[in-house]
């Protein structure tokens, strides 16, 4: 038993703990301020900032440093003093932020705790990341008492159902010194355990399909729009020779062969590379799904294959497939919007500027819209109308060589119309 006369005098010890305070709450807003400035995600994470409370600290000192808790006239510095917790929505994003913090603080420390666990086990898993005070976050030299030259500052980073698990496990278990030994209570909590882990793969796995299928559908557009592109310049006499191609890499899908999640992924692959037949092939595959797709998903595929058609210059076809769009979604703004880019192409242009109307009736802040009515217009002669247009969008942010060289060519039949 520990003699008595070693034992810290707990109300001075509070009291120096508590003259800290200014201190510390300074430093947390500095680093969390740190934090947010620097890190960047695909979807922002959430920040929890706490200073341990007496009672913890206390209890922690007495464990773990009992003779240097007993000379009260210097803090006791323990390394989860301060600590902001970074919540995240998906597991790879925690990898990101962990790599993200080592480019901008020095790191002491990284743990990963709980990843070692077995399946039978319960538990939470968190990185745990001891950073360096920097020096742009220690407080201004006015405030006392001074910051320990050696304390650290903890993160922790943690996916939301980590967190979940962390505060509902703390609950039950931590603060009331429980220990299940009753075995189905046991395998409960495992179970409970598992199903979250298990949630937060499926979410990932979901994150993962989300972010393969956007990078097709930007290599499958930009691809639609460089062949409109491309005609329009070779009608308008714009140089288009320093414009340059689009590199990607396969995209293996990570779905059960034949699903409808793998076929679109399958088709948009197979329509990037060029493989236009094939990817035909496979949208009608997925639209002989009817019975089981929903209408917007129609529309969808259906606006693809369009893209397809148009790529392979079957312009009736892919008319045809935008029309069957935006039966199943009237919605469809780019649906209608790309029925006037094959218009366009075809020269039909009162019919092209209908369908850029209707496109921009739904959503008004289209830039490119603007800019393919503007061609519309000029190539009918309406150079007021096309002069408003290329106006517009710029005003939405479309300053590239096209629209600077259509912009000095309707500028131009001004000054001859003078």
């Amino acid at each position: 038993m520990r003699d008595a006369k070693e034992l810290p005098k707990k109300v001075k010890i509070e009291r120096l703990y508590s003259s800290y305070e200014p201190v510390f709450c300074e430093v947390l807003g500095k680093i969390e301020n740190k934090l947010k400035a620097n890190i960047r995600l695909q979807s922002m994470p959430t920040y929890k900032a706490r200073i341990k409370s007496f009672p913890s600290y206390y209890k922690k000192i007495l464990r773990q440093k009992p003779k240097e808790s007993s000379q009260t006239e210097k803090l006791v510095t323990l390394t989860d003093m301060l600590g902001i917790r970074i919540i995240c929505a998906f597991m790879e994003d925690t990898e990101n932020v962990v790599t993200q913090l080592g480019s901008f603080l020095n790191v002491r420390e990284i743990e990963h705790k709980g990843y070692d666990q077995s399946f039978r086990e319960f538990g939470y898993e968190s990185v745990h990341v001891l950073i360096e005070i920097p020096e742009d976050c220690r407080p201004v030299e006015h405030l006392s008492p001074v910051l320990p030259e050696d304390m650290v500052f903890e993160i922790q980073v943690r996916t939301i159902l980590q967190d979940a698990w962390a505060e509902v496990e703390h609950e039950l278990i931590y603060k009331t010194d429980f220990n299940p030994f009753d075995k189905p209570l046991r395998r409960k909590l495992a179970a409970i355990n598992a199903n979250l882990n298990l949630a937060d793969t499926i979410f990932q796995e979901i994150r993962d399909y989300q972010n393969k299928l956007q990078a097709e559908l930007g290599i499958r557009r930009n691809t639609f729009y460089d062949k409109a592109d491309r005609i329009t310049d070779d009608e308008l006499g714009i140089d288009s020779s320093g414009k340059a191609g689009k590199g990607f890499a396969p995209m293996p899908s990570i779905y059960e062969k034949g699903s409808i999640d793998d076929l679109v992924l399958s088709a948009l692959h197979e329509h990037n590379l060029g493989n236009f037949d094939k990817a035909v092939s496979i949208y009608t595959q997925i639209l002989d799904k009817k019975a089981v797709l929903q209408d917007s998903m129609m529309s969808v595929i259906l606006k693809h294959r369009g893209m397809a058609f148009f790529a392979q210059n079957e312009y009736d076809k892919a008319i045809e497939d935008f029309k069957f769009s935006e039966s199943y979604d009237s919605k469809a703004f780019r649906s209608i919007y790309y029925q006037g880019i094959v218009y366009e192409v075809l020269k039909k242009y009162d019919d092209a500027i209908d369908c850029f109307n209707r496109s921009l009736s739904i959503d008004p802040f289209q830039s490119h819209v603007y800019y393919r009515r503007s061609v519309s217009y000029f190539e009918n002669g309406k150079y007021e109308e096309a002069m408003a247009d290329i106006n517009k969008s710029f005003e939405l942010g479309l300053d590239n060589e096209d629209t600077r060289q259509l912009r000095a060519k309707i500028l131009k039949k001004f000054d001859m119309d003078m």
